[in-house]
């Protein structure tokens, strides 16, 4: 007795199925169609070569993308809001910034207040350290955009800090620079663009930044290097001190002359590309050197008239 397994071939007795019957098509007609495959009819998803889906138009496509890019940047800045409103109650005020400015100056000898910042000073420090100083809510958010990509890329680029979060760092974060500081003294910059005028954000700076050889706060910078009040600073000068806060003992002059020099250079650079000199000015500046510069210092203190005393 012939048995057949379940294709229709010989197989074991115990697999009894019949073969499927023979049809003979007729001729000229293709293959029977799939029993499992709908090609017409509702729901049915037309397919292209291959069984892949049709591309959606690339309009569509563009729009789509769109619409994602602008819900993550929407999300990313209420979170930032979110972020920047919990610093803002978390940091304390700056109402006693200048009580902090005057424990300083008491703590390292130097005269408080200090005389007034003059004219060049001030545009030397703007022009290298800040040059949005006069139009910027504290920060500038270029420069922080800027930093935060460095920090969520891992090549934390450093740089960027106005003279309000310079200033913050001088007084509330102790000189420190942790990502956790560096967000506390973007808070406190704010706060500090809120409650003081920008003279007066220049004077506290100048009275307590660091120039290197004990020398805390402009005038006794002023008088050390030079031999004279800031008031008589000539341009050369000013740009020298200026280019100091960033490596006071690095780009100190009597020490080392040559950083002190490239410093220089680099912020009459800045002041000629801001306008403030002209090219020919910045030129008569760069022709002095250095010795001739320092030749008063050591010579001069800060006297009771804040002017410089033998």
């Amino acid at each position: 007795m012939t048995t057949w397994g379940s294709a229709g071939e010989n197989g074991p007795a115990r697999d009894s199925t019949l073969p499927l019957p023979v049809v003979d098509l007729p001729s000229g007609a293709g293959p029977a169609p799939s029993p499992d495959v709908i090609s017409v009819g509702r729901g049915h998803t037309p397919t292209g070569a291959y069984g892949r889906m049709p591309r959606l138009p690339r309009r569509r496509r563009g729009r789509r993308l769109l619409r994602r890019t602008a819900i993550v940047v929407v999300a990313l800045a209420l979170l930032g809001v979110a972020a920047f409103g919990g610093l803002m109650i978390a940091t304390p005020s700056v109402g006693n910034a200048r009580e902090l400015v005057q424990a300083q100056d008491v703590a390292h000898d130097a005269v408080y207040p200090g005389p007034p910042v003059p004219m060049r000073f001030a545009e030397s420090l703007v022009a290298t350290e800040d040059k949005r100083f006069y139009s910027e809510p504290g920060i500038d958010l270029f420069a922080v955009g800027r930093v935060a990509a460095g920090y969520v890329t891992g090549h934390g680029i450093e740089g960027g800090a106005t003279l309000y979060q310079q200033l913050a760092k001088l007084l509330y974060t102790h000189g420190q620079s942790s990502a956790s500081d560096e967000a506390e003294q973007i808070a406190l910059a704010v706060k500090l663009d809120l409650a003081y005028s920008k003279q007066q954000i220049l004077q506290m700076y100048a009275d307590v930044v660091y120039f290197g050889n004990d020398f805390y706060g402009l005038a006794a910078a002023s008088c050390g290097y030079f031999g004279v009040p800031p008031a008589a600073l000539s341009w050369p000068e000013a740009a020298m001190l200026a280019g100091m806060v960033q490596g006071p003992s690095l780009d100190d002059p009597l020490t080392h002359p040559a950083n002190a020099r490239a410093r220089e250079i680099h912020v009459v650079g800045r002041l000629v590309a801001t306008g403030k000199l002209t090219q020919a000015q910045g030129n008569a500046a760069l022709a002095v050197p250095v010795s001739s510069l320092i030749v008063g210092a050591g010579q001069g203190i800060v006297g009771a008239g804040q002017g410089c005393a033998p």
